[in-house]
């Protein structure tokens, strides 16, 4: 049995106009489509400038309080620069970790190196590190142990 398939010849020629007309209840149904959407974006935009408008409205409004500032979270120079530098010095007593080295950069401190001390809790830091880290937070950044200096009301 021999099977007659039509042969595609793919030519410009071939292709006739009324395959890519556009009939009425096609283009009906893309305006509708089209008109939808629209009518949805327009929707989403003004309701999205009413928020803005109400939000704005209620923020300014005597009646709502706002928070106090907060205070900076980290320790002013001045205040860094008050602490005491000493130089390191290995003794011959066992000491750990905490002690031998900066745990900011882990960097293990040699003999005779300028080391930071904290005033309550005593912990030794580079002053590299310790400086950028007391700049943004008011602890020490092994105890956590409060730097602030409160002054009397």
């Amino acid at each position: 049995m021999e099977s007659h398939e039509p042969e595609f010849h793919w030519r410009y020629i071939d292709f006739e106009d009324r395959d890519f007309q556009v009939s009425g209840r096609t283009f009906l149904f893309a305006v509708v489509l089209f008109a939808v959407l629209l009518v949805i974006t327009f929707l989403f935009l003004y309701s999205r400038c009413r928020y803005r408008h109400l939000h704005a409205a209620y923020t300014s409004s005597p009646h709502v309080t706002h928070a106090p500032p907060s205070q900076p979270r980290g320790l002013d120079p001045s205040t860094i620069k008050s602490f005491s530098i000493v130089l390191h010095t290995t003794s011959s007593e066992k000491k750990t970790a905490d002690e031998s080295e900066c745990c900011i950069c882990l960097g293990v401190f040699g003999d005779g190196e300028k080391v930071k001390v904290l005033p309550n809790c005593r912990h030794c830091f580079h002053s590299e590190c310790v400086d950028k880290w007391l700049s943004s937070q008011a602890s020490c950044p092994l105890c956590r142990s409060s730097l602030r200096v409160d002054s009397p009301v």
